[in-house]
């Protein structure tokens, strides 16, 4: 019998995924050394071996369906730069993205054990894993989202996988998404209004703008007063209704919408790599560690 503990266990050992851990424990009847050959075999302990690798380049693509109904948008993550212009590479992105759209798994666990819809035979997971072992790099599916919806959905790529925005409107026109995507990839709002920031963070901000009033030397209740007319700076900031349209600063985007009839449902915004720490090379230093 094949047990989540020793499931758990292959992976330790070869750092290949759940999935393919399981399979060949099934496949060997549960013993270990057979099934760390079969990974080898298979050459999934060879692209295992790269997984520790810090993944932060790589692109960010989107797929939207003919109809604008069902939209998707995933960072797929590779060690440099030079892999993640590689065609082949950015081929199968565009295909994790088409497979997010069409199958809507909730998560990133849930889309490597479905069987993909470019080649059948074969899982999400085994496709990456033989990309791993043919490029030679630590590659992974850091993230995703998938909209669906009534109105329309629209995408937009800048600086070739750089930076992707997927957007979902009530009433609006291709034109109009398109530029509210291009707003969100220029001016990078965090939230889409007030109401959808978390208390927390405005009653941190407003801490902060009350120490900085009373730093300026103004008395408690005065103090009150300016973090009132200054945390309207703050919502400008980070809520894409508050801002002003990167086309027409005169115009705020909820003017702008509001304008055409339309609602802003939601949005999504990856930019390349945010967020994961990136490993410094010190090629000098590297040299010296290896004539020591």
């Amino acid at each position: 019998m094949v047990t989540a503990a020793i499931v758990k266990e292959l992976r330790e050992k070869t750092g290949a995924g759940m999935m393919d851990c399981k399979k060949v424990l099934t496949e060997t009847d549960g013993d270990m050394e057979k099934a760390i050959e079969l990974l080898r075999e298979r050459g999934i302990a060879k692209a295992a071996k790269k997984s520790d690798r810090i993944a932060a380049e790589g692109v960010v693509a989107a797929y939207v369906s003919e109809d604008a109904k069902i939209g998707s948008i995933v960072e797929v993550n590779s060690e440099t730069d030079f892999v993640g212009k590689n065609e082949d590479f950015r081929a199968f992105v565009a295909d994790i993205a088409e497979q997010i759209a069409k199958e809507n798994p909730t998560t990133v666990e849930e889309l490597l054990s479905e069987k993909s819809i470019k080649e059948t035979s074969k899982t999400v997971q085994e496709v990456l894993t033989e990309k791993i072992a043919t490029i030679g790099e630590n590659i992974t599916i850091r993230r995703f989202e998938r909209f669906s919806s009534n109105g329309l959905v629209e995408k937009y790529i800048h600086g070739d996988g750089k930076i992707g925005v997927l957007v979902e409107l009530e009433n609006g026109s291709a034109e109009l998404a398109k530029d509210i995507c291009m707003q969100i990839a220029a001016a990078k709002p965090e939230y889409l209004d007030r109401e959808s920031v978390p208390q927390e963070r405005v009653e941190k901000e407003m801490e902060i703008l009350k120490v900085q009033a009373m730093n300026e030397g103004k008395p408690a209740e005065i103090a009150e007063k300016m973090v009132q007319g200054r945390i309207g700076k703050f919502y400008a900031e980070i809520c894409l209704v508050e801002q002003d349209f990167v086309k027409d600063p005169d115009m705020k985007i909820s003017k702008l919408v509001e304008s055409k009839g339309a609602k802003i449902v939601r949005f999504a915004r990856f930019e390349k790599g945010e967020g994961i720490e990136k490993k410094e090379e010190n090629f000098a230093q590297e040299v010296m560690n290896q004539l020591k």
